[in-house]
């Protein structure tokens, strides 16, 4: 249980610090845990990830105004104009915006912490961001966790 734990702690500073990353850590625990606990571990480090996402998501409604996650939350360059044309679109179909929210949280494509930010502009509701990041991340992480499982059990030993 001390692993789930330290995952959803590991997760949520993640989740509000780009530089650490959840997944190297999960796949750390790989050789260090068995399968119960790796289950446990993802859960714990989805639902650590949604919470860590959550300020962004505030930032973006306008309800936080905490000048280093402003900072964080500003779009790239690059990312500015496709940011503003997914509002845009977003604003125009809620389904839409959710399944943008969901694959951002899947694979990372567009960064999620802008997408993040995006859902509180567009006025996603936090109960619909909650549970579209809680399950997508966690699937993510339960691929991030079996996949290395997978592979050490069919190598030769």
């Amino acid at each position: 249980m001390a692993e789930a734990g330290l995952a959803l702690l590991v997760a949520a500073v993640s989740g509000l610090v780009p530089l650490i990353n959840i997944e190297l850590y999960l796949v750390g625990a790989v050789v260090a845990v068995d399968d119960g606990a790796l289950v446990a571990m993802a859960v714990a480090a989805g639902l650590g990830q949604t919470l860590g996402k959550l300020p962004y998501y505030y930032v973006g409604r306008g309800s936080l105004e905490i000048p280093w996650f402003k900072r964080r939350a500003r779009t790239p360059g690059k990312w500015a104009a496709r940011a503003e044309a997914w509002r845009a679109r977003a604003e125009d179909s809620p389904v839409w915006g959710m399944g943008l929210l969901a694959v951002s949280s899947l694979v990372s494509v567009p960064p999620f912490m802008v997408v993040s930010v995006l859902a509180g502009v567009v006025r996603m509701g936090p109960v619909a961001f909650c549970t579209v990041t809680l399950l997508t991340r966690t699937a993510r992480f339960l691929v991030v966790v079996f996949a290395p499982a997978w592979a050490l059990s069919v190598l030769p030993a």
